[in-house]
């Protein structure tokens, strides 16, 4: 009996880890597809509320979602229109940013030959391409721009995906029935919304901070910082540290060493107060994953869908999680998924374990 039920068991996990490869191929292959259909329903999710708060000011449900519709094609505009205007300008600053970069180089140079220690061949400024390098990066970000303009697709099916957003849920009852899975799906929804809302709340005061900051310091192109630290505050744990990067290597261009230190004390100073204080407190226990889960949840969807995987990693995650915790034969995977120091549903009793998770409160 016991070796029946061991064959079983690791015929149960063969069978699951081979349904998970062919998922994940699934993913891989239908990514073009899959990523506009995702990106068009979290903006459905994310927009949801402010539809449904212009409903109970009896705007109708036509003009809400042209409103709505409006104020992204702004918003995403306005985005767009100032990166492109400072990276022109920063393409044309970029002889003279070279150049003292190149002084600074000789200054280093000097400084280490008095010391007897020779400057590494490879690593000095004249073998690189500066303006090339530069085009590349600039060619991704106005390329990624492009996409952001052009995908007509993606706002077509949220809008259809708006005006369907009323009765969804009693379509999906109707015809499924009241069942665990549809309640997680609604949880889902919740719970992306919440942290998507203040995951922007953050990100807009992390990004004016960055500009206030960059322009009291005397950094070219505030603006533009303020827009790179909005942008990728988005991207949890790294994301704010690689948009201080550029502005603490143009601080050193632009100023000296002191402007790298002012710069990266202020950037830390931000990242603190936001990313490390305020947010945890506002989110509390609504992203219900661990760190180590976040970080290559990062690497999981970049690999999958690239940049765009990488923005949605910690919501397609959450709804993973979620989905797993409402079903008995994978609530196991829920556990590994979350944080260590919070309870999780196991069955019908809430166990205060170091391992799992909480549903208690969802369920109840």
């Amino acid at each position: 009996m016991a070796d029946t039920e061991q064959r079983r068991t690791g015929t149960n996990v063969l069978l699951t880890a081979a349904a998970f490869v062919i998922v994940v191929a699934g993913l891989k292959v239908a990514a073009p597809i899959l990523i506009r259909f995702a990106l068009a329903g979290f903006i459905v999710i994310v927009t949801r509320p402010l539809v449904a708060w212009l409903q109970r000011k009896r705007v109708p449900t036509s003009v809400a979602i042209l409103l709505v519709v409006l104020l992204l094609f702004g918003v995403v505009a306005m985005f767009v229109s100032v990166a492109t205007q400072s990276l022109g300008e920063i393409r044309v600053a970029i002889p003279r940013y070279v150049d003292r970069l190149l002084a600074i180089e000789l200054q280093l140079i000097d400084w280490l030959g008095g010391r007897g220690i020779e400057f590494p061949s490879a690593l000095r400024l004249d073998q690189v391409n500066a303006q090339r390098a530069f085009d590349i990066a600039s060619g991704a970000i106005l390329g990624a721009a492009g996409i952001m303009t052009t995908a007509a697709l993606v706002f077509i099916i949220a809008i259809f995906g708006m005006v369907e957003a009323n009765a969804m849920e009693s379509k999906l009852k109707r015809a499924f029935g009241d069942t665990p899975a549809l309640r997680g799906l609604t949880t889902v929804v919740a719970e992306v919304q919440h942290y998507l809302g203040i995951k922007t709340v953050i990100s807009l005061a992390t990004g004016i901070s960055a500009g206030l900051l960059t322009w009291v310091i005397g950094l070219d192109f505030p603006v533009f910082w303020g827009i790179v630290a909005f942008l990728f505050n988005y991207v949890p744990n790294v994301g704010s540290i690689i948009a201080a990067i550029p502005a603490i290597v143009l601080a050193l261009i632009q100023i000296g060493l002191d402007g790298v230190i002012l710069t990266a004390i202020g950037y830390l100073a931000i990242n603190t107060v936001f990313g490390t204080v305020i947010e945890p407190t506002w989110l509390g226990r609504r992203l219900g994953l661990s760190t180590l889960v976040v970080m290559l949840s990062l690497v999981f969807w970049g690999w999958m869908w690239g940049a765009i995987g990488v923005l949605l990693s910690v919501p397609l995650t959450m709804t993973a999680r979620v989905m797993l915790e409402k079903s008995d034969d994978y609530r196991w995977a829920a556990i590994l998924l979350a944080p260590s120091n919070e309870p999780v549903l196991i069955g019908r009793d809430v166990v205060d374990n170091p391992v799992l998770t909480r549903t208690a409160d969802r369920s109840a």
